[in-house]
C-alpha cells in the first residue's frame, strides 16, 4: 500500500492498472474502521490491485474533481477509467470484497479466497451494539482493565448518532447534535482502553458457546457477551417500501432532509418521532404533509403546538397509505381513508416512514433470551438475562422508558456487575 498527493495521482492510478484509492481524513471515525480493513484487504489482494491512499484535507483540488465530498471515501479505477461504483462512509468489509472481486477472473478470486485464514480472538466480554447503552458498559469494563471488545454493524453512536439535537442530556447547557454525543462518547470508550470492530458484517451469534463471527471470517469469543443492538424502524410491508427505500423513502430525517430543499415531503406516522422528525423536516422542505390513520396525533406537547401553528405542516388524519410508486422523479403515495376507503394519491418528492421501531434480534442464531409479547429482552436489575453470562441494555429490553439517559444507565448496570464476576 501507498500513500499519494495529487502530482502523483496520474502516474499511480491512471497510469496504474488496477487501482483503489482510499481519500481519508483526519479525525474521522469512519476513517479510522476502515483503516485495518483497507491494510487487510490490500495484504490479501496486493498482487492483482494496487492500494492506494490519498489525504483528502491535503488534495482539496483532486478530490473535488472527482467527486469525493465525504471521508472516507473508495474509488476502484481499471485502465484510468473509474469502475464499479465508489462507497463512502461506514465501509464494510463484504462491500469492498464484492467490488474488488468484480476487477477480478474467477480463477483470481478463487485463488485469493483461498489464502484467506480464519481468525479467533479471545475477550472477557464482547458488547454486540455501539450506541450509548454498549459505549457507556465500554467505558466502565475498559476503566476496569477487563479486556472488552464491542462490535457493531454500524458505526458507533446508535440513534443518537443520527438525532439532529440532544437538548436533554446531563452536562450540556445548550443543545447538542447528536453525532457530537456519539463522538465523545465513542472517545472516551476508546481511550479507556477497549477494542472496535465497527461497520463490519456480523455473520453469526452463538449465545450458548458466547461465539460471535463476523465478516465470515473472525471469531471472537467471549465469557460474557452483553446484548445492545437496540431497535430498527418498523416495515409498512406494503408495495414498494422495499423497492424505492434509499430511492424516495426514508426513515431518518437527520441523515436525508438535507437533499429536500425547498421541496415537498409526506411524513407517515403520529407520534413523538414522526412530529418532532417533521418539524425538522420544514428547516429544508417548501411543505410536508402527515399522513397519521388516528383522528389525533400522539406527542408531547411543545411538538403538538409547533406542529399545529406551523404554516408548512398539513396532517391528514384517518388515512394510511397503501403502496407507493415512482413517476419521474415525483414519488407517488396511495392512501385510503379509514372511514370511507376513498383512495387518493399524494405527490412528493419524497417520503419519510416513522411507525415505530423494533428489537434488533434477527443477528442471534434460534437460541435468544427470553422476551415480552413485544419481542424486547427480559432482564432482571442487574441486567442479566435469562441466558448464563447475557446481559442486554439499552433500547432492546423491556422498560417503560427508551432515552439516552436510560440506556446510559442500563450499560453502567451491566458492566458494574460485570467487574465483580470477571
Amino acid at each position: 500500500m501507498k500513500e499519494i498527493n495529487a502530482i502523483d495521482f496520474e502516474k499511480e492510478v491512471l497510469n496504474g492498472g488496477k487501482v483503489v484509492v482510499d481519500f481519508y481524513s483526519t479525525e474521522c471515525a469512519p476513517c479510522e474502521a476502515l483503516a485495518p480493513k483497507f491494510d487487510a484487504m490490500a495484504e490479501l489482494y496486493g498482487e492483482k490491485i494496487k492500494f492506494i491512499k490519498v489525504f483528502r484535507q491535503g488534495n482539496r483540488e483532486l478530490a473535488t474533481e472527482l467527486g469525493v465530498s465525504s471521508s472516507p471515501t473508495l474509488l476502484f479505477f481499471e485502465n484510468g477509467k473509474q469502475v464499479t461504483g465508489s462507497i463512502s462512509g461506514g465501509i464494510k468489509k463484504s462491500e469492498i470484497m464484492e467490488r474488488l472481486d468484480a476487477m477480478l477472473t474467477s480463477e483470481e478470486i478463487v485463488a485469493i479466497k483461498a489464502n484467506q485464514k480464519p481468525i479467533v480472538s479471545e475477550y472477557d466480554v464482547a458488547i454486540l451494539g455501539g450506541g450509548p447503552a454498549g459505549l457507556t458498559a465500554g467505558i466502565y469494563l475498559g476503566q476496569a482493565k477487563i479486556k472488552t471488545v464491542l462490535i457493531d454493524q454500524a458505526l458507533p453512536g446508535g440513534y443518537m448518532g443520527i438525532t439532529h439535537q440532544i437538548s436533554n442530556y446531563p452536562g450540556f447547557t445548550d443543545p447538542q447534535p447528536g453525532y457530537m454525543l456519539a463522538h465523545y462518547m465513542s472517545e472516551q470508550a476508546k481511550s479507556s482502553g477497549i477494542d472496535f470492530k465497527v461497520a463490519v458484517d456480523i455473520s453469526s451469534v452463538d449465545l450458548k458457546k458466547k461465539e460471535i463471527l463476523i465478516d465470515e471470517l473472525e471469531t471472537i469469543k467471549a465469557k460474557k457477551i452483553i446484548i445492545a443492538t437496540g431497535t430498527s424502524p418498523n416495515p409498512m410491508n406494503i408495495p414498494g417500501e422495499k423497492e424505492y427505500k434509499g430511492k424516495g423513502i426514508s426513515y431518518c430525517a437527520t441523515c436525508d432532509a438535507k437533499y429536500f430543499d425547498n421541496k415537498d415531503v409526506v411524513v407517515i406516522g403520529g407520534g413523538n418521532s414522526a412530529v418532532e422528525e417533521s418539524l425538522l423536516i420544514t428547516k429544508f422542505a417548501k411543505s410536508v404533509t402527515i399522513v397519521h390513520r388516528s383522528d389525533i396525533l400522539k406527542a408531547n406537547k411543545i411538538a403538538m403546538e409547533n406542529i399545529m401553528s406551523h404554516p408548512k405542516i398539513k396532517v391528514l388524519y384517518g388515512h394510511h397509505p397503501c403502496s407507493f410508486e415512482r413517476q419521474g422523479d415525483k414519488m407517488v403515495t396511495t392512501i385510503k381513508n379509514i372511514k370511507t376507503n376513498e383512495l387518493s394519491q399524494l405527490i412528493s418528492d419524497g417520503v419519510f416512514v416513522f411507525i415505530g421501531l423494533k428489537s434488533n434480534v434477527e443477528v442471534f442464531d434460534n437460541y435468544l433470551p427470553e422476551s415480552d409479547q413485544w419481542g424486547y429482552l427480559i432482564t432482571d436489575e442487574e441486567m442479566r438475562t435469562n441466558i448464563p453470562d447475557v446481559f442486554a441494555i439499552g433500547d432492546i429490553i423491556s422498560k417503560k422508558y427508551r432515552q439516552i439517559t436510560t440506556a446510559v444507565a442500563d450499560g453502567t448496570i451491566a458492566a458494574i456487575t460485570i467487574t465483580k464476576e470477571v
